[in-house]
């Protein structure tokens, strides 16, 4: 690419899902995003566009906004767990969370050398908690919050490592499973003060 993308490219850009990098614009936006190498249409039906690592690597450089009271509609967050209000859990948030983690495995599929999706991306490994939430979600794990139990994904003094609590040890001895399934290393480990068991969760490196 020799020239940087356009105001109104860089628009389509700055608001592409922040999980999957999937994009919305005209039909002339996303392919003029194509062929400057910043997206790729999918193969499979619906066809939907979404970012390339060029892409998102010009997302992250764009300053962010100050942040809103309200997300904004249509934008994709992973649970962490402890929300105010109740998670939803429907059909249409079954489906948000589905498309979610295909897309962060197509995300790991482009950027690996390899093409390899059984280990986290760079993308995961500087979203830590957003990723392990989305990882236990999409397995069908329940967030804690609005008054239910479930996990709680927290980012952690340690350098690529994020905790999760859930209210029992059957419960953690599942989401330790999912995360290393979704390639995670995980020990579990109790907290002096407290006596509560956790979960201390990295990314698989290989």
């Amino acid at each position: 690419m020799t020239r940087p993308p356009t105001v109104a490219q860089r628009r389509v850009i700055e608001a592409a899902d922040p999980v999957t990098g999937r994009l919305r614009g005209t039909r002339s936006q996303l392919a003029a995003l194509v062929q400057r190498g910043l997206a790729f249409r999918h193969p499979r039906p619906p066809h939907d566009h979404f970012l390339t690592p060029a892409g998102h690597r010009i997302r992250e450089a764009v300053p962010e906004a100050p942040a809103e009271p309200v997300p904004e509609a249509g934008v994709f967050t992973a649970r962490v767990g402890g929300e105010e209000e109740p998670s939803a859990s429907g059909p249409a948030r079954r489906r948000e969370v589905h498309s979610a983690w295909q897309g962060l495995l197509e995300l790991r599929r482009m950027t690996h050398p390899d093409g390899a999706v059984d280990r986290p991306c760079g993308w995961e490994r500087t979203h830590l908690v957003r990723a392990a939430a989305l990882a236990l979600e999409a397995a069908g794990h329940r967030p804690a919050g609005g008054g239910a139990d479930g996990y709680r994904v927290r980012a952690t003094p340690q350098p690529e490592a994020v905790a999760v609590y859930t209210p029992d040890a059957e419960a953690l001895a599942a989401c330790a499973a999912t995360l290393e399934e979704a390639g995670w290393q995980t020990g579990e480990y109790t907290e002096p003060r407290t006596r509560a068991r956790y979960l201390l969760a990295s990314p698989r490196r290989v």
